[in-house]
């Protein structure tokens, strides 16, 4: 299923454009600029996409702005901004941010000005929840709603629900499918319309794409199901469509659960098959997670789980790959990157708690902080 990278050694009106082919040298560490097509992250630091579960119709707001503005302001290389739904119905709950309709365009350029203007990179995470949307809030209990609470159908590869609570997903038809591939296309362009440095398509945790991949919740029998060159043929569409509508400047990652822990799901050989299908199709980075395709699998949760994942996929599919997971010390996070094992390493919990971790990591691994310059006066000509 290989494709030929078009947007390979690309060249623009400003001149050439560098294409990171394979992965970084080893020698990098976690101060150090990564370069992904035309995009230079200042680090190797990067805001995992979390989600706020308080959007209203799928439109960000102030609360966007000051939670994603505020780790740029903290030093981070790279914000992703969380999973955005390419329909209405592809969103986990009615809380989560959407790219379905233009007007969603302009709350979401206001973020990515204010995140330039404090000198980090913005992505946003482009999906579809597939068999885990139509439920409530975490805060509300995350539960399925009701027909009375606004609950809508959801859909999956086969009618195989996510847990005996969830609803049984209607199995998409051929022509819904490419129906779908046409609203990834779409809110990619919106994407690149609201000034995104990148664009990350959300093929983990069990949502729509996640679930094509894996045997355990794909029991098709047409062209997506059965053998692994069917089971990822859908991923590798909507690449296809993303890739051919985001300018050939600007990087595109997947990110994907490189196992479901549990037997006979999707693990990490088939993970580092389609790592290397990805890179002949213009995916420039993996972001490597675990997990969420079923509830009852066991997650060996522990620091820094996932990081071999992330390692393996590199060197084995020769693509750069972004660590994730209970990654929390600044030097550890360090030695991820100088032994090799990832090209990024993405915080998501530990950034909630401490906004400015970049900084202090920063500080630590003795550079200058790159503090706003009105926080930047006070340090430097404190008495």
């Amino acid at each position: 299923m290989e494709k030929e990278n078009q947007n390979s050694g690309a060249d623009t009106e400003s001149g050439s454009v560098v294409v990171q082919d394979a992965p970084v040298a080893d020698s990098a560490d976690l101060l150090s600029p990564l370069l992904l097509r035309s995009v230079a992250l200042r680090n190797r630091i990067a805001m995992s996409p979390m989600c706020q579960y308080i959007a209203t119709d799928g439109f960000a707001s102030d609360w966007h702005l000051v939670h994603l503005g505020s780790r740029a302001t903290g030093g981070v290389g790279l914000v992703i901004v969380e999973a955005t739904g390419v329909t209405p119905e592809g969103r986990i709950s009615p809380g989560c941010l959407g790219l379905w309709d233009d007007a969603q365009i302009a709350p979401l350029a206001r973020i990515v000005d204010f995140v330039h203007s404090q000198g980090a990179k913005i992505g946003i995470q482009l999906g579809h929840a597939g068999r885990k949307a139509s439920v409530d809030v975490p805060w509300k209990g995350g539960k399925p709603l009701a027909a009375d609470e606004g609950a809508w159908q959801v859909i999956g590869p086969s009618a195989i629900p996510f847990s005996e609570e969830h609803q049984t997903p209607r199995a998409l038809e051929s022509d819904e499918i490419e129906a779908l591939l046409d609203r990834f296309g779409e809110a990619a362009e919106r994407a690149v319309q609201s000034g995104f440095d990148l664009i990350e398509i959300h093929a983990a945790h069990g949502y729509l794409l996640h679930s094509f991949l894996s045997p355990l919740s794909n029991q098709r029998t047409d062209e997506y199901g059965g053998s692994l060159e069917n089971r990822i043929r859908l991923l590798l569409r909507v690449v296809d469509k993303v890739r051919d509508v985001v300018p050939a400047t600007l990087p595109v990652f997947v990110r994907i659960s490189a196992t479901d822990w549990v037997e006979g799901g999707w693990d990490l050989d088939q993970s580092v098959a389609l790592a290397k299908e990805l890179k002949t199709h213009g995916v420039d980075l993996i972001d490597v997670s675990s997990g969420g395709l079923v509830p009852h699998a066991k997650v060996p949760v522990g620091k820094e789980y996932q990081v071999p994942l992330s390692s393996t996929i590199r060197r084995e599919a020769d693509i750069a790959t972004g660590a994730v997971g209970l990654i929390t010390d600044p030097a550890e996070a360090s030695a991820i990157i100088e032994r090799g094992d990832a090209d990024l390493v993405l915080l998501g919990r530990q950034l909630l708690k401490e906004p400015y971790w970049a900084e202090r990591a920063i500080a630590e691994r003795g550079a200058t902080p790159t503090w706003p310059v009105s926080y930047d006066y006070v340090f430097r000509y404190r008495r």
